[in-house]
């Protein structure tokens, strides 16, 4: 009986994996802290572009930098769309 060799196949999946733990270009892990922190102060929810300033100025991020963290929660399931346009964090404190 041969035997199976499954380092092949997990390889590429750990790799692939460890990719959606890093934070988008431009920020850090520090960055997604603070980001959460912020957004938490907000009751979870970035609404309005004056949310996003808060979270801008309390996290010390650029806009470009609220919007790719914000853009990476959605893509990972911990935040959802509202539907007056906004978004809710559903993930670490955010947890419901």
């Amino acid at each position: 009986m041969t035997p199976v060799r499954y380092g092949l196949f997990l390889t590429p999946v750990a790799a692939l994996s460890g990719c959606m733990d890093l934070p988008p270009d431009g920020t850090t892990v520090e960055d997604l802290a603070a980001y959460d922190a912020a957004v938490g102060t907000l009751g979870c929810q970035l609404v309005s572009e004056a949310d996003y300033g808060v979270v801008e100025f309390q996290a010390g991020l650029t806009r470009a930098q609220a919007i790719a963290i914000t853009e990476q929660r959605l893509a990972r399931d911990e935040a959802v769309r509202l539907a007056d346009g906004g978004v809710r964090l559903t993930s670490g404190s955010c947890a419901a």
